[in-house]
């Protein structure tokens, strides 16, 4: 049953039609010039097709009663002749540079929308992050992107004039012929009411599905090529695979009942097509009978339906690419309309720290889902400057205590306030601009060392920057890699070791320089060389900063001001490492003399 349940679309989120119809329309205020030029030159084009086969019914008029006046019937015919080429050229002219401007409006709004989506994506809660796959998200970003490419080109260039050059011909045969302009007029409204009914309730429901298994066709696809690291180390190539081809087979099950629904519904238009065509060849041979039609206006009336055939074969496809555009939008869209659960508020102001202080007063926070809040009334001051040390099994508080500070969560009552300031006040990007952070599993970016350690401070000195490397014991390393500073460390910092990764990530919050400093497991699963290296750089960066340092690894606390020892989100016991070595029974002394124990056992070995 996981199994099962782990390859199932990841979300089933999607926007409504009004909000992709008002996301839509949104970009497309953005640029009215850009659409009023494209309007005009697309509506130059069409009338200008519409109106050539006038002039070709009167050419043929023209050659087919010329009779004993052949000079008047050439004139007439020179005359069809040359309106009919220069409406050409004003079709040529009129499509080169509709295009031309859609293409300068597209790449600017296509660029827009992704660019917005990154925003709305990076500021979304960690939580989001911990339960979305990046490769589906990357995914949803990507094939919205295009789908608004397709959707702009169908709508401004393709659909809008096809509507224009039925309604159209239509007034122009009407206008000659009433009943002949009724027949175009209901066959079109049937045949286009017939493509919209079968594509949104028979080919977008498959289509939705199918667009769903896409998305996690991607995330599988990224969530594996990413753990490759692990893949390899267990010999799960063929696992993963077979993994893929179960998503894959779901997918192209999906997929293929919508091209099949799409072929069906093509098939559909055609039939009716046939039937409108043998309705209005047929009705200009009654009118020619009838004697109320010449060889001209039969030569104008077949002109113009494959005019009509046209557009609206097109349309067919039209509706087709807006149905599918609009499916694929969806999520994109969804996107945007999921709420920023932890927001800055209105009138945010940026933090000052004087001290840096920290406090929890009377805070109470409870993961969604959860049973019983983590924290109850909770309240604890770290006074500026003093360095603190978090201890307790896992699961106790500890790395929650330390988010709540940074503001990933939210509390759900009380405040925690840095120098007296809410941290929910100030700004987000202040606020962690103002904590170093130093993570259990450094995440480097797939650029050079210099970039990963500017990261914290972009607009560093190359100088500034090798001086961080040096507090941070990291420039030895990097002065023997064939590229020094410039060297490429891989997605995630995969070609560094651990111990290599840590230091980069020290010399980052060297060159951050900010007040407060968080430790994160620093230390762990690394070499005793590594670690006496690490542990001498943190002694350094420890120096005049507010600190909080979460250790599993006792020995790294022991020189602490203080020590928190946290027990199912409450601090159970307090002080520094000689206080609390020598408490009976305390929950610090205990873990602390186990892995005494145990590194004994391990000497001993």
């Amino acid at each position: 049953m996981t199994q099962q349940n782990s390859i199932l679309p990841q979300t089933k989120q999607r926007a409504g039609a009004r909000a992709i119809l008002a996301f839509l329309v949104g970009h497309w205020r953005r640029h009215p010039g850009l659409i009023a030029l494209t309007g005009a030159w697309v509506l130059a084009s069409t009338l200008a097709e519409i109106l050539v086969p006038v002039y070709a019914g009167r050419l043929v008029a023209a050659v087919a009663g010329s009779g004993a006046d052949r000079a008047a019937a050439y004139d007439a015919a020179m005359g069809a002749f040359l309106a009919m080429v220069a409406l050409g050229a004003v079709m040529v002219v009129g499509r080169h540079f509709s295009f031309t401007t859609i293409t300068r409006f597209t790449l600017q709004v296509m660029s827009d929308i992704t660019e917005e989506a990154f925003a709305r994506v990076q500021r979304f809660s960690a939580d989001w992050h911990a339960n979305t796959f990046a490769g589906s998200t990357v995914r949803k970003i990507s094939r919205g992107m295009w789908a608004l490419d397709l959707l702009d080109d169908t709508i401004l260039i393709s659909l809008i004039p096809s509507v224009v050059a039925l309604v159209g011909s239509a007034l122009l045969l009407g206008f000659h012929w009433p009943v002949m302009g009724l027949v175009v007029s209901l066959g079109a409204a049937v045949f286009i009411a017939l493509t919209v009914v079968l594509s949104l309730n028979y080919v977008a429901p498959r289509a939705r599905l199918s667009n769903s298994w896409d998305t996690r066709v991607g995330g599988v696809l990224a969530d594996a090529v990413s753990c490759n690291a692990v893949v390899k180390s267990f010999g799960a190539e063929d696992r993963e695979e077979a993994r893929l081809s179960r998503v894959l087979g779901k997918w192209s099950a999906r997929t293929r009942r919508t091209w099949l629904a799409g072929t069906t519904a093509g098939t559909a238009q055609l039939v009716a097509l046939l039937g409108l065509r043998a309705a209005i060849i047929g009705m200009v041979v009654l009118l020619w009978w009838r004697g109320e039609a010449g060889a001209g206006d039969v030569a104008y009336v077949i002109t113009t339906y494959f005019v009509v055939h046209s557009y609206l074969r097109d349309i067919g496809m039209h509706v087709h690419n807006v149905q599918a555009s609009v499916n694929e939008l969806e999520e994109l869209v969804a996107l945007h309309g999921e709420p920023i659960a932890v927001a800055d508020p209105p009138g945010a102001v940026a933090l000052e720290v004087r001290e840096g202080q920290i406090a929890f007063e009377h805070v109470t926070f409870h993961y969604k889902g959860h049973a019983e809040p983590l924290y109850r009334d909770f309240s604890l001051t770290i006074d500026g400057g003093e360095r603190v040390g978090l201890v307790g099994p896992s699961g106790s508080g500890k790395t929650t205590f330390v988010k709540l500070i940074q503001r990933l969560h939210d509390v759900t009552g009380g405040r925690v306030a840095v120098d007296g300031q809410d941290v929910r006040a100030v700004s987000q990007a202040s606020l962690r601009q103002a904590i170093a952070v130093v993570q259990q599993e450094p995440i480097l970016f797939h650029r050079s060392l210099a970039e990963n350690i500017a990261y914290a401070r972009p607009n560093a000195s190359m100088a500034e920057i090798e001086r961080a490397a040096e507090l941070a014991n990291a420039a030895g390393f990097i002065a023997r890699l064939p590229r020094g500073y410039g060297t490429l460390v891989g997605e995630r910092g995969v070609k560094l070791s651990g111990g290599e990764r840590q230091r980069v990530a020290l010399a980052r919050a060297f060159l951050a320089n900010a007040p407060i400093l968080i430790l994160d497991e620093a230390t762990s699963s690394l070499d005793s060389e590594s670690e006496a290296l690490i542990q001498e750089a943190m002694e350094r960066l420890m120096v005049g900063r507010t600190t909080l340092v979460i250790a599993h690894r006792l020995s790294t606390v022991r020189a602490l001001d203080r020590l928190l020892v946290f027990s199912h989100g409450e601090v159970v016991e307090e002080g520094d490492h000689d206080t609390l070595v020598r408490l009976e029974g305390g929950l610090y002394r205990r873990l602390f003399e186990r892995q005494a124990l145990e590194l004994a056992r391990g000497l001993a070995a």
